[in-house]
């Protein structure tokens, strides 16, 4: 649902203030503590943000793919670690529930996930298993009213704090590739299942990923999402959705570390001037915010697009390959015009170098994109 032009704005609002007030001053500890603390996370649920594209009917905001991306626009000015806090509630964890899921699943889980109160995780990547999701090999056998799972899946956000897994597992060993694959809502505290620690990451420390291990877990058939077999169709339809609330992400950080960079090269003095009176550094700033701003278009294009009914496949990943890659250079550029202090912590430019990598990575990466936009290309020429 699209907000009014007054509720948007004041959402947007809310957002903004609740960004530069209360998650901006905590960057830093959140970094050195490797958490997002209680009280900023109930804050969170507050807001809303845990249910953003939720619909209203289950206690959600149910906003438009348009409106979601412009409230990332906002989030995306801080640490992307205070988005993930709730980012798997809103896309991936949610989103086959919210597309695929029954009405009694609807009812059952989809106003906890709204509230924050329950916690969802997508958990589709295997060690074996990463670009190549067609080749799940944890599987979900048919027995009785039960499918009984095993496997292992790897680097799943969220996995320690999730009440529930949106599970891809394999239905059918016998069928090779995604027909054999079918998605699941899978509680977290059924018996067999065990998390590894958390791992030790680049960077976005505050957001947690861990493997989950399925070891004979009896899942309820009535908790299976949609037909069998339809579990990797499911899957990429999600994502899609997910891949456009990244992007929008993205241009938020990069906006951030363009408006840093302004300051900065305004204020820092060299050869007795401000460095953004020189013209190598005025080409870095505008390089950045040509890409930005192109970003932008593309994100809230796609988003229009998806809205309005079309199929959006490929703006989808044009606009996850454009915008991951460009706050990846803007990052770059941002530690270049700060010289020496963009390097050491005390600007926090380079811990948002090293968040941003991830984005080229998971939910698709580059290369993936690249591979969708061009079969996509070559199936629509012939």
């Amino acid at each position: 649902m699209s907000l009014d032009a007054e509720t948007r704005q004041q959402l947007l609002d809310s957002v903004s203030r609740f960004v530069r007030e209360r998650l901006r001053p905590l960057e830093d500890q959140v970094a050195e503590n490797d958490a997002v603390p209680d009280d900023i996370i109930q804050e969170m649920k507050e807001l809303g943000l845990f249910g953003l594209a939720i619909p209203e009917e289950f206690g959600g905001l149910g906003l438009s793919m348009e409106d979601e991306c412009l409230t990332m626009f906002e989030m995306g000015r801080t640490s992307p670690a205070f988005r993930s806090v709730f980012g798997t509630n809103v896309g991936i964890g949610s989103q086959g529930i919210v597309m695929f899921g029954s009405d009694e699943q609807k009812q059952e889980w989809l106003p906890g996930l709204a509230s924050g109160e329950i916690i969802a995780s997508f958990a589709l990547t295997e060690p074996e298993a990463g670009s190549d999701a067609g080749s799940v090999r944890c599987t979900a056998i048919r027995d009785g009213d039960e499918y009984v799972i095993n496997g292992t899946k790897r680097y799943i956000t969220n996995a320690n704090k999730a009440h529930i897994f949106t599970l891809m597992a394999r239905t059918n060993p016998d069928v090779k590739g995604a027909k054999g694959v079918s998605s699941f809502i899978v509680p977290s505290d059924l018996p067999g299942i065990s998390l590894g620690k958390p791992e030790k990451k680049m960077g976005q420390q505050g957001a947690h990923i861990c493997d989950i291990n399925f070891d004979n877990v009896r899942v309820p058939a009535r908790l299976r999402l949609g037909d069998e077999g339809m579990g990797f169709i499911n899957a990429m339809q999600i994502l899609e959705r997910g891949r456009l609330h990244i992007s929008a992400v993205c241009v938020g950080v990069a906006e951030r570390l363009i408006a840093d960079c302004v300051e900065y090269a305004s204020e820092r003095k060299q050869f007795g001037q401000p460095i953004g009176e020189f013209q190598l550094v005025q080409g870095m700033l505008a390089d950045s915010k040509t890409e930005a701003y192109a970003g932008r278009c593309m994100v809230m294009d796609a988003a229009k697009r998806r809205d309005a009914g079309e199929d959006i496949g490929t703006e989808a990943s044009c606009s996850k390959y454009f915008c991951s890659e460009m706050v990846g250079r803007v990052a770059d550029r941002a530690v270049q015009i700060y010289g020496g202090a963009g390097y050491i912590t005390d600007y926090g430019i380079e811990r948002l170098y090293r968040d941003v990598r991830i984005f080229r990575l998971y939910e698709g990466t580059s290369q993936i994109q690249q591979v969708v936009i061009a079969r996509n290309m070559l199936r629509e020429a012939g």
